[in-house]
């Protein structure tokens, strides 16, 4: 320490004392740390060297592994390279080895093939030459039989005295009527061949239609009679002084016939649609009990509005079931009214689908459309519906109607023509001629009563003994054949086929029938003797 006296001297001109003293002791101070840091510094920097040279060992070391690591696949991988190489090699050497021996074979066939062509050739050549001296020889031998022929004919000539154009028409004469025999022949063999053929596929045709389709034999008919419990409501539905009764004809159009019959009131018309509403109606009434003017009329007008709605869904149910579409609202409702028409007790909107189903049967295997097939059948009694509204047939009332409405021709043909009475102009004609008779003839389809019955088989015989050489007629298998037995000396064979096309003809003109009726003629000569 120094005293506080020396501290505060200063030198001559100088810094004070302990300023210097500070000084010194700093840089003594500096001096060691610089040797101590300078010390520090060289260790540490010998460290790193040595670190840095571990590490560039350890790096050479790597490098040499590396190096080491690398050649080796690398050689690994050439030998794996010049491995394929020698297996592609060999493959490419066995897929020429294996393309050299087909070229071979294929050198042989071709070889032998070329040896068969040069065989053939040389037989060919072989049978041209054989051939041309053929040729000659016929040549030769037709000359020598042309020479013959011509010696053979002035021969005859000259023994027949005829000359070469007499005797040439006299041959093609001659060669004339053999070929007209021989064609006859031919074109009659032609005619029965296609006959029978047709016959039996015709037959077959129609027996697999009815076999597909089945209908019902039962048929719906229109009933007009009501059943009424007691003679009161009798009383009631006459009303005093008969007004109910002339309120419900005139709201129908219907005629009321009230008899003595217990518990039944019948109503006529002709009109079978009319005739249905008013049944309906009054079978309301009937039970309503309430029978008077105003409610006679409502009545009536609730079950018109009922039955022609009924009418146009039965109408669409029924071109459902066949599968035609596209028809007029107007067909349509016609077709409803069908429903409640009959012909000989068959249902005629059930007639007209079972007959728009064998058409199509029919036109399918005839490969005709089945389409236009079934909506000619459905259509073709369509004028019946009408007929009561309109004059002349039913189906010139459905041909007209159909042409208005814009039908197809070949429907139009067969509604107009399926009873002949208009020449068929399309194939769909006679397929609803046939079908129609079909319906109409099966067991069951129609029904007739047992006095129009007799009556109808009474004309048919008398139809055919009317007419001379007759000996007896005989109406079988319920109308559908008259068998008619001639004396076979009035009517010989020729005429036996124009008796029975005459009596058929005029069972078409003045009987009314269903179907067809088959006319059969049997002419029979009996030599009779005794012998004592």
């Amino acid at each position: 320490m120094f005293p506080l006296a020396n501290l505060l001297l200063v030198a001559e001109g100088g810094w004070p004392l302990y300023v210097l003293g500070v000084v010194v002791a700093m840089g003594a101070g500096g001096a060691a740390a610089w040797l101590l840091l300078s010390k520090r510094m060289k260790g540490e920097h010998a460290a790193h060297l040595a670190e840095a040279e571990q590490q560039l060992v350890d790096a050479r070391q790597r490098r040499e592994e590396l190096l080491n690591k690398a050649e080796m696949e690398a050689q690994k991988k050439l030998l794996d390279m010049m491995d394929r190489f020698e297996r592609e090699t060999a493959e490419t050497r066995n897929e020429l080895k294996a393309a050299e021996r087909r070229l071979a074979k294929r050198e042989d066939v071709l070889d032998k093939k070329l040896e068969v062509l040069s065989a053939k050739e040389r037989k060919i050549e072989e049978s041209e030459k054989a051939l041309a001296e053929a040729r000659a020889e016929l040549d030769a031998r037709q000359a020598e039989l042309e020479e013959t022929l011509s010696k053979q004919r002035n021969e005859l000539l000259r023994i027949a005295k005829l000359t070469p154009d007499e005797a040439r028409a006299l041959c093609l004469k001659k060669v004339e009527q053999e070929v007209e025999r021989e064609a006859g022949q031919l074109v009659e063999r032609v005619l029965t061949t296609a006959q029978e053929n047709a016959r039996e596929r015709a037959r077959r045709i129609i027996i697999e239609t009815i076999q597909r389709y089945a209908a019902e034999h039962t048929c719906e008919t229109t009933i007009a009679t009501i059943d009424v419990a007691s003679d009161d409501m009798k009383g009631r539905v006459i009303g005093r002084e008969g007004r109910n009764i002339r309120a419900f004809e005139k709201a129908t159009g219907v005629t009321v016939i009230v008899d003595d019959t217990p518990g039944v009131v019948s109503i006529s018309c002709f009109d079978p649609v009319r005739k249905e509403v008013a049944r309906r109606s009054l079978e309301k009434l009937v039970k309503d009990g309430r029978i008077h003017p105003t409610r006679i009329e409502d009545i009536v007008a609730e079950t018109g509005r009922a039955v022609e709605e009924e009418i146009v869904e039965v109408g669409k149910q029924a071109a459902m079931e066949v599968n035609v579409s596209g028809l007029h609202k107007k067909l349509i409702e016609l077709l409803g009214r069908l429903q409640f028409r009959t012909s000989y007790g068959q249902n005629v909107l059930r007639h007209s689908i079972e007959v728009a189903f064998l058409c199509g049967i029919m036109a399918d295997e005839l490969g005709l459309d089945g389409a236009l097939a079934r909506r000619c059948g459905l259509l073709h009694d369509i004028g019946k519906a009408l007929d009561h509204e309109a004059e002349g047939s039913h189906t010139k009332i459905g041909g007209d109607f159909c042409k208005r409405l814009g039908e197809h021709a070949a429907v139009i043909n067969a509604v107009a023509g399926h009873h002949g009475d208009i020449a068929a102009t399309h194939p769909y004609t006679p397929l609803v001629t046939a079908a129609d008779a079909m319906s109409a003839s099966r067991p069951g389809g129609r029904r007739e009563s047992l006095e129009r019955y007799i009556k109808r088989l009474e004309e048919l015989e008398a139809i055919a003994t009317a007419h001379d050489g007759v000996r007896q007629a005989y109406a079988v298998e319920a109308g559908r054949e008259v068998r008619v037995i001639v004396d076979a000396v009035q009517v010989p064979d020729r005429s036996a086929l124009k008796l029975a096309r005459d009596i058929a003809k005029q069972i078409e003109e003045s009987v009314t029938y269903p179907g067809e009726i088959k006319v059969t003629v049997l002419r029979e000569l009996r030599a009779v003797e005794y012998a004592r």
